[in-house]
């Protein structure tokens, strides 16, 4: 049968887009269409009928340096002339191994081993397979997570295992394994989190502590102290516990440093990266942790190997979008724009009318303040679509987490811009008020 080519043009492909397609966090009855992108260049992205939006969210927090960067932009080329996918398993490429060396020197010394996945999800799931079968290949019964609650790890099953047992998760509850938790921080629980973490770890039962290191951010941007996560990895640690960092929204940049273990006393035994890993241009993951657990899968048994892979495992054309993206963080630019971005957002906060705002903090890049509202705080407060909606209007795509409204900029956004974005939140708060 001869297939009748429909030509596409003006709003055609916005109309298939509405037969076709299913956006992902999205309760299709009720939300508005999605919005039209044709373009993206710098901070900014261009809908189908030529209005321009500042990306005050990196969409979704991964294109770190902004649209169309020409360095990344050009890498990506210049390997598509070369070599654009490959087996991983029993071959390899350059970019891959050059990547590998380019991110050991901004990691602690002994994070040496780098396993390739596809996204953020996959890299947890990788760390948690690892971290179970390392004490089953050394005949330990280890088979409890020690984990943080409000945490999200992502949406595959081992993932959501250890995160919040919420309204995301609830129907597959049934599915998931035995994770204990801890709650999150404040100024009177920490002594009580020692004691607890110090017993289960004590226990023998724990394989791993999984945490979100000084930023939890689906939770809602919630922050809290690299004092006591230190104490609490050493706690770990000291009984053998494998501690799994998920510096997969908090990493290269974000939280004024290189990675948010960067503020800790205490390293990670494995460390989890995706979003920002490619500059936000196309989906990787990677696991990286050490040649004590690298030891622990080396054996004449090939089943003790760790056998697992993903059909776009160091994917050459993402890999070479990743060292770009990495080598980027050598230049003082770089990290001169993210101090900017910075001390802007912590002058917004001395500004900003203390009595229409509330819960107000930023980290590094990151500015999260939570909106008022009579209905239950959290990821389902419809104030979401309301804040959403008015930012929309204003030319700023900012995706608030329920009520808690958040900025996170690519680097590249320059002072003009943070104060289109600055003015909005204004008016946003007057509105709220």
């Amino acid at each position: 049968m001869k297939v009748q080519k429909r030509p596409l043009f003006g709003m055609e492909w916005i109309d298939l887009d509405e037969k076709h397609v299913w956006h992902p966090f999205t309760q299709v009855q009720t939300e508005a269409s999605p919005v039209g992108i044709e373009r993206g260049e710098g901070v900014y992205l261009e809908t189908f009928d030529g209005r321009k939006l500042i990306d005050a969210n990196s969409s979704w927090w991964v294109n770190i340096h902004g649209h169309g960067h020409p360095v990344i932009v050009k890498a990506i080329k210049d390997q598509l002339d070369k070599l654009q996918h490959v087996i991983f398993a029993g071959m390899t490429h350059q970019p891959a191994a050059e990547l590998c060396e380019e991110l050991h020197h901004f990691l602690p010394n002994h994070l040496s081993k780098f396993f390739f996945s596809d996204n953020g999800s996959t890299s947890i799931e990788v760390a948690l397979k690892m971290a179970f079968q390392y004490w089953d290949n050394q005949g330990e019964d280890r088979k409890k997570v020690l984990a943080m609650e409000g945490a999200y790890h992502g949406d595959t099953f081992g993932y959501m295992s250890v995160s919040e047992r919420d309204l995301f998760n609830r129907p597959f509850e049934p599915f998931m394994f035995g994770v204990e938790y801890l709650p999150f921080p404040n100024a009177l629980n920490q002594k009580e989190m020692l004691q607890q973490t110090e017993n289960l770890a004590a226990s023998g039962q724990l394989a791993a502590f999984i945490f979100e290191p000084l930023v939890q951010g689906a939770a809602g941007m919630r922050m809290y102290s690299k004092d006591l996560l230190s104490e609490l990895i050493k706690i770990c640690q000291k009984h053998g516990v494998l501690c799994i960092a998920d510096e997969v929204m908090t990493g290269f940049g974000r939280t004024g440093k290189m990675f948010a273990m960067d503020y800790l006393e205490q390293d990670a035994d494995l460390v989890c990266l995706s979003k920002g890993l490619t500059g936000g241009y196309l989906p990787m993951g990677l696991t990286v942790t050490n040649e004590k657990i690298f030891k622990v899968f080396l054996d004449d048994e090939k089943r003790r190997g760790f056998l697992h892979g993903h059909s776009f495992t160091g994917n050459p054309l993402a890999c070479a979008s990743a060292l770009a993206s990495t080598r980027l963080f050598k230049e003082d630019k770089t990290w001169e724009q993210i101090q900017m971005i910075s001390e802007a957002h912590e002058s917004f906060i001395r500004e900003v009318d203390k009595s229409k705002v509330f819960n107000i903090r930023s980290m590094g890049t990151i500015l999260a303040f939570d909106v008022k509202s009579d209905k239950k705080a959290g990821y389902f407060n419809p104030a979401r679509s309301k804040v959403y909606d008015f930012c929309i209007k204003k030319g700023l795509l900012i995706r608030p987490l329920g009520n808690t409204v958040f900025v996170n900029p690519p680097y590249c956004i320059n002072s003009n811009e943070l104060q289109v974005i600055y003015d909005a939140l204004h008016e946003l708060l007057e509105e709220f008020a």
